[in-house]
């Protein structure tokens, strides 16, 4: 699995904190945010860059991590693409419910929220959520899906 990862200036130190995790975790990374922080650039950007690679590569476990201010931002930017299916989870039973139900394949998180010393496990609870939950391939969620793919 290769996880695509995506942030703007408020999302920036909270991705770091991600990458550092899922690299010591034996996951290939694939950084599509600024090296350095800057305060001037807009999510629209990071968002089409990693959230488009989920889409248009083979490998359908591929998955994106996308971190703004409030996680909405990236959310409504990533699900324009067709075939995305992002949620913004600020607790491990969304993620969960997420990926079981509608086999989301983009995660975005609310740095505001999870980028604070108190909440270093919340975050991780909530990667390793959206990470190892399957997707359940239930009749009716996989219905579901295919009509939130007719829409676009």
């Amino acid at each position: 699995m290769r996880v695509y990862l995506g942030a703007d200036h408020q999302g920036y130190y909270l991705k770091n904190k991600i990458r550092d995790y899922l690299t010591k975790n034996g996951y290939q990374i694939t950084d599509y945010s600024s090296e350095e922080l800057n305060p001037d650039d807009d999510f629209p950007q990071y968002a089409k860059a990693a959230a488009s690679r989920v889409v248009d590569e083979e490998d359908d476990t591929d998955v994106a991590i996308l971190i703004c201010g409030g996680g909405q931002g990236m959310a409504m930017a990533a699900n324009r693409i067709k075939g995305v299916r992002a949620i913004v989870a600020s607790s491990v039973s969304d993620a969960h419910y997420g990926r079981n139900d509608n086999d989301a394949n983009v995660l975005c998180l609310p740095a505001r929220i999870l980028d604070k010393q108190w909440n270093e496990a919340l975050w991780q609870d909530i990667v390793d959520a959206f990470l190892k939950t399957p997707f359940a391939g239930a009749e009716r969620y996989i219905r579901r899906n295919r009509e939130l793919d007719e829409l676009a």
